[in-house]
């Protein structure tokens, strides 16, 4: 397991708990995992691994358990944030593999013509008025054309949400580096993509580590 795994999964479930505050269901940080027996918003878990070992697997499983027995409506989702949960046989799908990955220096790369504004109006759903959160959104002219969140916690900074067309990727990862280095100086940057996403992060000098699991209740 890289050493920065452990970080970037905390700083994940920290981010997925400001945005359930942001709706008024905060979650709850258990030893070795951040849960939410509440609905959660759309395309958020409702429980995020943040350690690896027999203890923490069987907090963990112990944890899904409960929140099966809950009756949550809907499909909800666990985060396996080191890849050792496996929720096969305990009536899960697997909805996607990804990859953490990190950057400690931005890239030098060509220029691009989109122009960059941090986002600093009230924006329903999203936890704006935390110091620690930061949106951005990238404009050609009058049109939106790509944008990205920053989350701050656990001594790293988390990006999510990142939306670029492809022929721009590569630029939009090597502007939201230098711009996270800039919002929040001197801390890692950390994330997880996949497919396209991840080779735009990787060409653009992020490091690719250790993989992740999402998992979701089987259809009906």
């Amino acid at each position: 397991m890289k050493d920065w795994t452990a970080a970037a999964a905390s700083n994940n479930a920290r981010w997925c708990d400001a945005v359930c505050r942001a709706h008024g269901q905060a979650g709850r940080f258990l030893p070795h995992m951040w849960v939410n027996a509440a609905v959660v918003p759309r395309f958020y878990p409702n429980a995020v691994t943040l350690a690896v070992g027999d203890t923490a697997l069987e907090e963990q499983r112990t944890t899904v358990e409960i929140l099966q027995k809950s009756n949550l409506p809907g499909r909800w989702s666990v985060k396996d944030s080191f890849g050792t949960l496996d929720l096969s046989r305990r009536g899960f799908d697997l909805l996607f593999d990804a990859t953490w990955i990190r950057s400690v220096m931005p890239a030098e790369g060509p220029s691009t013509d989109i122009v960059w504004t941090r986002e600093e109006k009230s924006a329903e759903g999203w936890p704006v008025d935390d110091p620690d959160f930061a949106m951005f959104k990238g404009r050609r002219g009058f049109k939106v054309v790509a944008g990205f969140m920053l989350y701050r916690a656990e001594e790293v900074v988390g990006v999510s949400n990142v939306v670029a067309e492809a022929a721009d990727a590569p630029a939009v990862w090597r502007s939201l580096a230098r711009l996270a280095a800039q919002t929040f100086p001197r801390l890692p940057l950390v994330g997880y993509e996949s497919g396209d996403e991840l080779e735009a992060a990787v060409t653009s000098g992020f490091e690719a580590g250790d993989t992740l699991r999402v998992w979701v209740t089987a259809r009906d």
